[in-house]
């Protein structure tokens, strides 16, 4: 990434049904000394409206939460990295709660992570925490970038 790159806000979408976490999610965005621009849907049939009607100016990271009414994060998920319009969309799953044991919790990561989600991360109800976490996700997302477009030093 170039210097004016790295001041430009990064788009963030976030999908997820509940009005609170949505409310929740900003407020932190707002506190994180990383320039971002949000958009939100409410659930998944918006998130891919929304991403097919942007295709030629998708959002930088997708949060998406895995249950939504209508269409879930992972049916969204499966279609997001089933269609070449999408190839590379950075995508991180979200969930409230998992309360069917770490094994089956390992399971869905796997899958997940399988599928082409670049993280997955449990909403945390501590504000402190959710900013952490936020903020830590968007840090990977830049490094990631910075590295991948950085023009490669001979190594003697």
């Amino acid at each position: 990434m170039n210097s004016e790159q790295l001041h430009t806000p990064l788009n963030i979408l976030l999908a997820d049904d509940d009005r609170d976490d949505r409310a929740f999610f900003e407020k932190a965005l707002l506190e994180i000394s990383i320039a971002t621009h949000l958009t939100t849907v409410n659930d998944g049939e918006q998130l891919m409206e929304y991403l097919t009607e942007n295709k030629n100016k998708l959002p930088d990271i997708v949060f998406l939460d895995l249950s939504m009414p209508r269409k879930t994060g992972y049916e969204c998920l499966a279609e997001i990295t089933g269609d070449k319009n999408f190839t590379g969309l950075y995508t991180v799953m979200l969930t409230t709660s998992f309360t069917r044991g770490m094994e089956l919790e390992d399971n869905l990561i796997k899958t997940l992570l399988n599928m082409r989600a670049q993280h997955y991360i449990r909403k945390p109800a501590d504000f402190e925490a959710l900013k952490k976490v936020i903020k830590d996700i968007l840090t990977i997302f830049i490094e990631k970038k910075t590295h991948i477009e950085t023009p490669f030093k001979n190594i003697k």
